[in-house]
């Protein structure tokens, strides 16, 4: 068992406490460890998302992370979308007029190149395409960054799981010079344990905000837990982190999606491990130079601390 039973009940116990108290009465301890900014699908509110443009855009801003969505194409390539529909983000209702819904399940990657993927953005990115999951790992790679990957509506793709693991691998993102610098997130519980089963020492996160009574089952498969910041508590925070994930260190935390300064420090102040945001220099400007969020009954405030104190 992965979960370190007696600190998890007492925290899950003092975390149910503290949930009937108004937060300004919670308290939150800091290890001094700024949480990490993630660019959500790249610097997706300076560029249009999941492009390599917004690869580039959130490398320009200091982005050490970025997320994005990986799908299928009809034909079996793996491409970088959020949405199942090409509609939002794409012109395909006008290149492929007839083929609504306009799945991405239903197009070839031949078709699904043709398509621009910038317009709908601003004219000046007219003419982006959607990228290929290789595409997109080389962009990633050419900045040095590192990906928080989502395996995106893994129930329409069967067998998704392994296909996104080869390609990886292919691509060389499980040899040394990549260590520390993956991690594979999804929705889907099933796809989480299987991608565990297949590759184990990959790190992987479960999105959403389970019961903290199921986090001793999760526990066994995912490194990390990552709810809407809408939904987080300092107490929540802190009972993630009482429990010991598949490779021996505490499950963390990443919290989505903040795009303002006041919800970046307000969410850093619940101990979170990271802020995943489509404005990654909004939250890095918000967290730099500053302490941890010290979280004191009646009040917040910042305070300057000196790392590792």
């Amino acid at each position: 068992m992965h979960a370190r039973a007696a600190t998890a009940l007492s925290t899950a116990l003092l975390g149910t406490a503290a949930l009937l108290l108004p937060a300004t009465d919670v308290r939150a301890v800091e290890d001094g460890t700024p949480p990490e900014v993630i660019a959500h699908r790249g610097a997706s509110a300076h560029a249009p998302e999941n492009t390599l443009a917004a690869v580039d855009k959130a490398a320009a801003l200091g982005a050490v992370w970025v997320e994005n969505d990986v799908q299928r194409t009809k034909d079996g390539a793996l491409v970088v979308l959020h949405d199942d529909s090409l509609r939002r983000t794409t012109d395909v209702e006008e290149v492929f007029p007839g083929r609504a819904p306009w799945k991405v399940k239903d197009f070839t990657a031949a078709e699904i190149s043709r398509l621009d993927a910038g317009s709908w953005f601003g004219a000046s990115y007219a003419g982006a395409r959607v990228p290929t999951l290789r595409q997109y790992l080389h962009r990633v790679d050419l900045h040095h960054q590192k990906l928080l990957l989502e395996l995106k509506n893994p129930e329409l793709y069967p067998g998704i799981e392994g296909q996104t693991l080869k390609l990886l691998s292919n691509e060389g993102w499980f040899d040394r010079r990549h260590e520390n610098r993956l991690v594979v997130q999804s929705f889907g519980v099933a796809a989480l344990r299987t991608v565990h089963e297949l590759k184990p020492g990959v790190r992987t996160g479960l999105l959403g905000k389970p019961a903290v009574s199921d986090l001793p089952a999760y526990a066994d498969f995912a490194d990390q837990i990552n709810p809407s910041y809408t939904a987080l508590s300092a107490a929540y925070v802190s009972a993630v982190h009482a429990f010991t994930g598949p490779h021996g260190r505490p499950l963390e935390v990443s919290a989505w999606t903040v795009n303002t300064a006041e919800a970046a420090r307000r969410v850093a102040g619940y101990g979170v491990d990271g802020i995943i945001t489509n404005e990654p220099g909004v939250v890095r400007d918000a967290l730099a130079g500053q302490g941890p969020l010290s979280l004191v009954t009646g009040h917040c405030q910042w305070r300057p601390v000196r790392w590792g104190a």
